[in-house]
């Protein structure tokens, strides 16, 4: 499954780095996607980034706030969030998606059989 990991509590304004990996799986060529579950609502889509790490889809809520990156060698995909508010908070899980689809469509629909992980949780309050 995947792991996500780096969430916490943070100030309006403050920074977090999400990371995103899948011990057992090697996620190289798969289209990496981050969605955010907020309390009481569905799991959506925020971002995608490509295979090989040089395209990316952003939703337009996070769109100049969140940065994504993958780094090969650890076999991990990166969320780099700045500027947080209190609408980004949730539970932030990562899963393989369809590139096409995703970075051309924004359409988070999920590939592969790694199964979802726990999530790791992001909390924007002051």
């Amino acid at each position: 499954q995947f792991v996500e990991s780096g969430g916490g509590y943070v100030q309006p304004g403050g920074s977090l780095r999400l990371s995103c990996t899948a011990p057992g799986y090697r996620l190289d060529g798969y289209a990496i996607g981050w969605f955010r579950q907020a309390p009481g609502k569905e799991r959506q889509g925020i971002s995608c980034i490509s295979g090989g790490g040089s395209s990316f889809n952003y939703a337009d809520s996070v769109k100049g706030r969140f940065t994504l990156s993958r780094d090969k060698a650890k076999n991990t995909v990166y969320l780099q969030m700045n500027n947080l508010n209190s609408e980004d908070t949730g539970i932030y899980f990562c899963g393989a998606v369809s590139e096409g689809l995703c970075l051309t469509h924004g359409d988070y629909r999920r590939v592969g059989n790694i199964n979802w992980g726990p999530g790791t949780q992001v909390t924007v309050s002051s």
